[in-house]
């Protein structure tokens, strides 16, 4: 706990926040620039979900300002545009995934830093200094709280992403670290999120809210609001709040650490390692929860290898660590959104129909006797370890007696196994068809490109305010 004789993460964090010097390795800034590429290319499709029709309906009359909206030309004051643009980033979980806080970083951070970047007319370097900020004490506030926070229910997207989207506006302000510091503590008050809203609208909102949490914190310590100093580590501090009453204890006894999540927040040595290119990202290769994919990965390749249809399967058995299996909780799911939280519909869908794209998630395709013919072949077995202690396997026993066997550590788009640029590239195109072709999506793509060198950022929120196709200007 936090006394006086022992250093405050606050000021820590508030300090490396406004002084650490702009002086990113090449590849940080690659990462970063992949990232922004990859989160564009879901947020084309998450534009002409539902979600972001209804929420843009429920902000617009709140305020309107300079900050563009994907797929929309009306524009909107910041912090409503970062609530419906990382709602529109996350709205079909394409998204990427970072281990050191377990949560989707981008989804919060782009919105969050676009907005003001628009707003301030900064520039596309300046963008991605603040990104990988943000992104650091995201990943250092998320390994102080977890793996227990997050196994525990809470939703680390929306409960640390804000962290991670103050940090990253503090820094695109250019605010001091006394005011950095305050600022991170007025976003705890905006931390909440629960993995009881998986499957439902209200899952991608959460990152909008912590986009929008971000900024509405920085301009609050901007203009002086007071807040709490032990509202990180104290007697009601995040961590003991929101691990749990046994949090000493479970910090005092830890004995598996995995992404440097040791209850522990980091303090000796905040930018070092740096956690952009120590843990890179998870990459979406479907568009499901990222607890499935192991096992997904694990069915593609035994199809490829010894070429069997779903006709030929009598049982499919998946040994996962328990945690995953918690994601993806739906046996039968109801909708589109269950079906993205659902371990047989990811696994019947690839074993079926050899892949799992956005087409899969129409109410047609979730209904497909296909794959639901497939549940009752898929049984789970659930590991209590965490997903660094046990790979998942995969167990595939054929009518005829084989019984074939996957094992995957990471799945594929993970450091073990990264996207190359092209299938950056390659995932941008898919995402753009039916939404967004032709000269639209050609100007979007050279924007995108070009980020790390443009002077003013805005130009990429301009280009992705198209009108979808088939859809009125509005």
């Amino acid at each position: 706990m936090t006394d006086k004789f022992s250093p405050n993460p606050l000021d820590v964090y508030g300090d490396w926040i406004a002084n650490v010097p702009a002086q990113w390795p090449d590849d940080a800034l690659d990462w970063a620039h992949r990232e922004f590429v990859d989160t564009v290319a879901v947020m084309v499709p998450g534009a002409v979900e539902p979600v972001a029709d209804k929420l843009f309906a429920t902000v617009a009359p709140w305020g309107t300002g300079p900050c563009s909206v994907f797929g929309r030309r009306e524009k909107l004051a910041a912090p409503w545009a970062a609530l419906v643009n990382g709602t529109i980033a996350h709205a079909l979980d394409f998204d990427d995934n970072f281990d050191p806080p377990k949560a989707h970083p981008t989804t919060v951070l782009l919105p969050a830093i676009m907005a003001v970047a628009e707003e301030e007319r900064q520039s596309g370097a300046a963008c991605l200094d603040a990104y990988i900020v943000g992104l650091q004490i995201l990943g250092r506030i998320g390994q102080g709280l977890n793996p227990t926070h997050r196994n525990r229910g809470w939703h680390a997207t929306a409960t640390v992403g804000v962290m991670g989207a103050t940090a990253a506006v503090c820094r695109l302000l250019e605010l001091e670290a006394e005011a950095c510091a305050r600022a991170l503590s007025i976003a705890t008050s905006m931390s909440s999120g629960f993995m009881s809203q998986f499957g439902t609208e209200m899952k991608p909102v959460h990152a909008g809210l912590a986009a929008k949490g971000g900024i509405m914190a920085a301009r609050m310590a901007a203009a002086g609001i007071t807040a709490g100093r032990d509202t990180l580590d104290g007697r009601t501090g995040m961590n003991r709040l929101m691990v749990g009453p046994d949090y000493e204890e479970l910090r005092d006894t830890i004995a598996h650490i995995e992404h440097g999540q040791n209850l522990r927040f980091e303090l000796e040595s905040v930018g070092e390692p740096l956690l952009i290119t120590e843990h890179k990202f998870r990459v979406k290769r479907f568009p499901t929860c990222g607890a499935i994919h192991r096992a997904m990965d694990g069915v593609l390749d035994l199809r490829a290898a010894h070429g069997f249809t779903a006709a030929d399967v009598a049982r499919v058995d998946l040994h996962m660590p328990r945690v995953h299996f918690n994601n993806v909780f739906y046996t039968d799911p109801q909708s589109p959104l269950e079906a993205k939280f659902s371990a047989e519909y990811a696994v019947g869908c690839v074993l079926a129909r050899g892949q799992c794209t956005l087409s899969d998630f129409t109410e047609e395709a979730v209904w497909g006797e296909d794959v639901r013919s497939l549940f009752p072949l898929i049984h789970r077995h659930p590991v209590d370890k965490l997903e660094g202690e046990f790979p998942t396997e995969v167990h595939i026993t054929l009518k005829d007696g084989r019984v074939l066997k996957s094992v995957h550590e990471w799945p594929k788009g993970s450091k073990a196994a990264p996207f190359t640029w092209d299938e950056y590239w390659a995932k941008f195109e898919g995402c753009c068809i039916g939404v967004l072709e032709g000269d639209g999506r050609v100007v979007l793509r050279d924007v995108l490109t070009r980020f790390p060198t443009l002077a003013d950022a805005g130009d990429l929120m301009r280009a992705a305010a198209f009108t979808p196709a088939g859809k009125a200007p509005k």
